[in-house]
């Protein structure tokens, strides 16, 4: 599938074990919400209601309870579909009622349309306790109207065109799941009849394919398509010796939870296909916390469905994952190799592959509340798993999967605000995302723009999940359960958080209540603000740190002056070594008060004044550092800036660093290039500070150049030419389509393509030696063909001579 231009930061790793399965109707990524910032906020209040109102938040009802009130909203669905002035050829259907404590009820409704679903027509109405509509969110506005309900096309042909569709798409045994059926399609403008075809098989990584195709009945093209499955005492691997609930059966133990509505855990033994054995053991004491002994994993994927049950049932009233008090079920041991875990809402089920080597399940805390909460997601506002909607998704899971991290509290596996740090994927440590700042994980995106919805919806999900840190924690840096975070805003000003409860139940309340499957960024902020209105009263503060914690992410505007410490940013600087050198920073504070500064990464022989914030001293060693300056006022309030600091060589005129503005963060100066080359937009991460270069990325036949002139003394006995690289890709295949090359004058130094992707920046560098006492032009060429993008990304460029 071709991409759009400058998707370039989305296209290297599929992130794995965090994707899965959302059955709800697909809708199209543009959102019917509307309202501005200006609209949403009301006047400011005085008053701090960080406490949320006891009747904005969810009633606890019994599963007969909501069964009952279900079929209440049922029954009066066609007086709604009256009162919302819908057609007489439309029906609604109840998916599910959220009722609050003060007697106030949100029904999601599904569309039909003489009969025929009405796919991204899906709608939630809110009524008070009295029956009074207050609200409507719908998927889509348009009049649902078609000429006739009679195809033109059949469904073999539409059939036929979507299991095309799927082998381009490298599923494997790939067959219709079932006769193709007619719908409506509304998710993208103008209603039109349809055939929704579902195509099964596996995926190109053993997932198994549920790719749904959407074709018109009229003239066979394509309207949309979706893949249906999301890729996320016992001795567990992660989260150490748990108590977990069986049920014994004669003489032998079994993994059934009776009292979460029977979850039980099976073993696939390295199936893919049906549920497996179900886990017994002679003693009820399982696993070794070995994570290559089969039941270890057992434990860990049980004690994940516990405690993702026990969170949603304790924090919100919600009986399992369609609150129904009916359970899912989890299999183990997926596949063989298979570096991921997934959802079905098919099956109502999850599964869990074993990592590479089958020794490295991914059965984790965080995993399994993210995999089950795609569940939830399916159950209420069933976001659409594409484009800025699949992106919110994605990042409800994240989201959801930290609070059950941090509401199982172990001592093995303590929450934080690290996505799957205990698996391992990487082979390295490292998480799989950050929420603090997401863009650390070289592919996700820290704020929102407006190619956002053109990235794999595990990257366009960054900037969510910055949003949720945000309003947990607020912005800078601070540790936090022993752990480092540092997060920015995209407007440099500060945003003090809620606390971590109130976040996690704002964001609850505007899924189960507010978002629908259409819903986009803008749309979030409108339905956030509205269910924040619920909670603390419209205009109060905590009302107006949502407004502005969103617009710290690029979402909208600043409702109120922010409160706090702002640093200014000096930008990269350069100091020779073994010279004095000194830099004043700037720094100020809403608050009033005196400042005290600290900094973090100075280069070696520097110092900062914690009074005055003056940065002196005489640096001793050469080398580029990253440097991390903190204010803080007398409140506690702080701000930082990140910048770099590069201490160059010295040798009688030869020495140093030769090349100007080598880290671009002075914008296109001394530099010669193609039009856009040199920027600073959030489309692609910098290696350092803000601004980058960023060649080709468009997916279409493009060349672009970056050159600057530099002469290498005569009398140098070292010269090197370095630069970070870091190469992004769409292109699958081991062909080199896209080429990047480095070039002295006339004489090529390195070369590079596609088939040198990589997840992050790559430190290069090459001997320029042969070059002393000449004036060479060096130059980046970049060259794309007619398809699937390719990015070059360089930053922090160098030539040290001595």
């Amino acid at each position: 599938m071709r991409r759009s231009p400058r998707t370039a930061a989305a296209a290297g790793v599929l992130i794995a074990g965090a994707a899965m399965v959302a059955v709800s109707l697909p809708a199209g990524t543009a959102s019917a919400q509307s309202g501005t910032a200006a609209q949403a906020a009301s006047a400011l209040s005085a008053a701090s209601h960080v406490a949320p109102r006891s009747g904005a938040l969810p009633a606890s009802l019994s599963p007969a309870q909501q069964s009952a009130l279900i079929a209440q909203k049922q029954s009066q669905s066609s007086v709604t579909a009256s009162s919302l002035h819908l057609g007489a050829n439309e029906k609604l259907v109840v998916k599910n009622v959220q009722k609050d404590a003060d007697g106030s009820t949100h029904t999601r409704y599904e569309r039909t349309y003489l009969g025929l679903p009405v796919l991204g027509g899906d709608l939630v109405v809110a009524q008070d306790a009295a029956g009074a509509t207050t609200g409507v969110d719908q998927a889509t506005t348009a009049t649902i109207a078609v000429s006739s309900i009679t195809p033109a096309k059949t469904a073999d042909s539409a059939k036929s065109y979507a299991l095309t569709a799927a082998k381009a798409e490298g599923a494997a045994n790939a067959s219709a799941a079932a006769a193709p059926r007619k719908v409506i399609w509304a998710a993208s403008g103008t209603p039109t009849l349809a055939w929704e075809s579902v195509i099964g098989g596996f995926q190109d990584d053993g997932t198994p394919n549920q790719l749904h195709v959407i074709t018109d009945a009229t003239t066979g093209a394509k309207l949309f398509q979706y893949q249906g499955i999301e890729n996320s005492v016992g001795n567990s691997e992660y989260s150490g010796q748990v108590s977990i609930t069986t049920t014994k059966s004669g003489s032998t133990y079994n993994l059934t939870d009776g009292s979460r509505g029977g979850h039980s855990t099976y073993n696939l033994n390295h199936g893919t296909s049906g549920k497996g054995t179900l886990f017994t053991d002679a003693d009820d004491v399982w696993g070794d916390g070995n994570g290559a002994t089969a039941q270890t994993a057992g434990v860990d994927a049980a004690f994940g469905a516990q405690e993702t049950w026990d969170y949603y049932k304790n924090t919100f009233g919600r009986s399992g994952i369609r609150g129904d008090g009916v359970a899912a079920y989890s299999s183990t041991h997926y596949g063989n190799n298979y570096v991921n875990a997934f959802w079905d809402d098919g099956c109502f089920c999850m599964t869990y592959g074993d990592g590479s080597g089958n020794t490295h399940p991914l059965t984790a805390l965080d995993v399994a509340g993210h995999e089950m909460s795609h569940g939830v997601t399916a159950n209420t506002a069933g976001l659409n798993y594409s484009g800025e909607s699949g992106g919110l998704n994605e990042a409800t899971s994240d989201i959801m999967g930290t609070g059950v991290e941090f509401y199982a509290n172990t001592a093995a596996d303590p929450g934080d605000y690290l996505i799957g740090e205990k698996i391992n994927i990487n082979g390295d440590g490292s998480p799989l995302r950050y929420m603090d700042k997401p863009s650390k994980d070289g592919g996700s995106k820290d704020y929102w723009s407006s190619s956002l919805g053109g990235l794999d919806v595990h990257y366009s999900s960054g900037p969510a999940n910055h949003f949720f840190y945000l309003l947990s924690e607020g912005s800078g840096a601070k540790v936090i359960g022993g752990v480092s975070y540092n997060s920015p805003t995209s407007d440099g000003l500060s945003v003090p958080g809620i606390g971590r409860d109130n976040a996690l139940k704002l964001w609850y309340k505007s899924l189960t209540e507010r978002f629908t499957s259409t819903t986009n960024y803008a749309a979030a902020r409108t339905q956030s603000l509205q269910a924040a209105a619920d909670l603390w009263g419209s205009g109060s503060a905590t009302y107006n740190t949502v407004a502005n914690t969103w617009a710290a992410i690029g979402v909208g505007s600043r409702v109120s002056t922010p409160t706090g410490v702002t640093v200014t940013n000096p930008g990269a600087r350069s100091s020779v070594v073994n010279t004095a050198t000194s830099l004043q920073i700037s720094a100020s504070s809403t608050n009033g008060g005196a400042l005290t500064y600290s900094a973090t990464g100075l280069p070696t022989g520097l110092s900062i004044n914690a009074s005055t914030g003056l940065i002196s001293g005489t640096p001793t060693a050469t080398g580029t550092f990253n440097v991390t300056v903190t204010a803080k006022d007398s409140t506690n309030a702080s701000g930082t800036a990140s910048f770099t600091w590069t201490i160059t060589p010295t040798g009688g005129g030869t020495g140093g660093q030769l090349l100007l503005n080598p880290g671009f963060e002075s914008g296109a100066v001394s530099w010669t290039q193609s039009s856009g080359v040199i920027d600073n937009s959030t489309g692609a991460p910098a290696h350092a500070g803000s601004y980058k270069a960023w060649l080709d990325g468009y997916g279409t036949t493009h060349t672009d150049t970056l050159s600057q002139s530099v002469t290498i003394p005569a009398n140098a006995t070292t010269a090197t030419f370095s630069y970070y690289l870091y190469i992004t890709t769409a292109e699958t295949t081991s062909t080199a389509y896209d080429k990047l090359t480095v070039t002295a004058g006339s004489t090529t130094l390195a070369s590079y393509s596609n088939i040198d992707k990589g997840t992050g920046y790559v430190l290069r560098s090459v001997n320029l030696a042969s070059f002393k006492g000449q004036t060479i032009t060096l130059k980046f060429t970049g060259t794309e063909d007619s398809s699937l993008q390719t990015s070059f990304l360089v930053d922090d460029t160098a030539v040290n001579v001595s």
